[in-house]
């Protein structure tokens, strides 16, 4: 059954009946929601009740539309009080460990393409390119699950886990657009890799802060009759923000959550009407997003490579992400257990935090699937180019 303009109103409005009821049930017994978003998308999908959805570019769009929403709202509730003591730290993970993570995985990949009981095959640059794919956070599931659940995180851990997954997105860009440039035998210098990254931060974290203090003037100096406009205003501030960080080059999803940073730290009118527009927008997205993933997958391809792949799901887990944060104790002083808090949290976040709330068990390695959408170079649009 494919999507047609008859028959879309139906199936969405079914997809997201079943979603809320599934997700509902899930919270009592601590399964993670978003888990089973994609659950039921892949429960409708091929394999499944046979609806036909293959577009990579519109599940692409989507994912984009999603994320701007959910990071812009994310950043409305991050309180610059908390984040001050940790920017150090924060951007030491966001771009020093999204590095190390897709170094240690991509060797641990290759490694594996050599063992003769895999079936797959891979080249040194093609698995860095595959690690590098999966090296930024799930900010999507770390944000949903913070704000969701009750948790006494200390030492300003959920402060320094949202400003790791709001940020991390250049550093995980820029390595996937020079090796897919290697791999095409037209590599960037090294000049050219540091100013094209310098870019993405700048022009992100520039524009991101000009634009969030354009919207708190416009919420607050233009009077409009009807107080339902003000959240669509903000809305389309979002969209604005996104689009024209990146047509100047720089990171659109760092712009957006420094411009929710910046709308919800500052005095604005009508703050409670926004707040609850925007906390049920980035439910309905979360869910859209979730649902066309889903629908993408075909779970019968996924079992010639499950053994393969949740090896390199569980060395990201375990073992991926944690050398990094050793230097951060040293420097900065975190004990220990908050080392390996943060460096397991920052890469597959929900799964974790699960564990740390007790509000559940880690619920499998693919729930990363979604930020793969994300990035804009042709080759990395298809969840199935890489069979993972």
């Amino acid at each position: 059954m494919l999507f047609t303009a008859e028959n879309i109103l139906l199936v969405g409005s079914i997809l997201l009946f079943v979603s809320i009821i599934v997700g509902k049930t899930g919270y009592r017994f601590g399964v993670p929601a978003l888990l089973l978003f994609l659950g039921v998308g892949m429960l409708f999908g091929t394999d499944g009740l046979g609806l036909q959805f293959h577009n990579a570019k519109e599940a692409q769009f989507i994912g984009m539309v999603a994320l701007s929403i959910i990071l812009f709202s994310g950043g409305m509730d991050t309180k610059f009080t908390e984040i001050k003591p940790i920017l150090s730290p924060g951007i030491v993970l966001s771009t020093f460990g999204v590095l190390l993570t897709a170094l240690f995985t991509g060797l641990f990949i290759w490694w594996l393409s050599g063992m003769s009981w895999t079936n797959i095959h891979l080249p040194l640059i093609t698995s860095l390119l595959l690690a590098s794919t999966m090296s930024s956070t799930d900010s999507a599931s770390v944000f949903a699950i913070l704000r969701s659940q009750k948790m006494n995180l200390k030492h300003n851990l959920r402060p320094m886990l949202e400003l790791e997954s709001g940020s991390n997105d250049p550093m995980a860009y820029m390595l996937t657009v020079v090796l897919i440039q290697l791999i095409q035998s037209s590599g960037m210098g090294a000049s050219q890799i540091a100013f094209s990254f310098v870019i993405q931060f700048v022009v992100g974290a520039a524009a991101g802060y000009l634009l969030g203090k354009l919207a708190i003037l416009m919420l607050n100096r233009l009077n409009i009759d009807n107080q339902s406009l003000y959240p669509i205003l903000l809305l389309s501030f979002v969209f604005f923000t996104f689009s024209i960080t990146d047509l100047m080059k720089g990171n659109g999803y760092l712009a957006v959550y420094i411009a929710g940073m910046m709308v919800g730290n500052n005095k604005i009118m009508h703050r409670k009407e926004i707040y609850t527009f925007m906390d049920g927008l980035t439910w309905l997205f979360q869910i859209i997003m979730f649902l066309c993933l889903g629908l993408l997958v075909n779970p019968h391809e996924m079992l010639e490579v499950a053994v393969v792949a949740l090896l390199i799901g569980v060395f990201m887990i375990v073992i991926g992400r944690v050398p990094l944060p050793a230097p951060v104790r040293e420097t900065y002083q975190y004990e220990v257990q908050n080392v390996c808090v943060l460096g397991r949290v920052a890469r597959r976040g929900s799964h974790y935090l699960r564990h740390l709330s007790g509000s559940g068990r880690c619920a499998g390695s693919r729930c990363n699937l979604q930020h793969r959408v994300l990035h804009h170079h042709p080759l990395t649009r298809h969840p199935r180019y890489y069979r993972l």
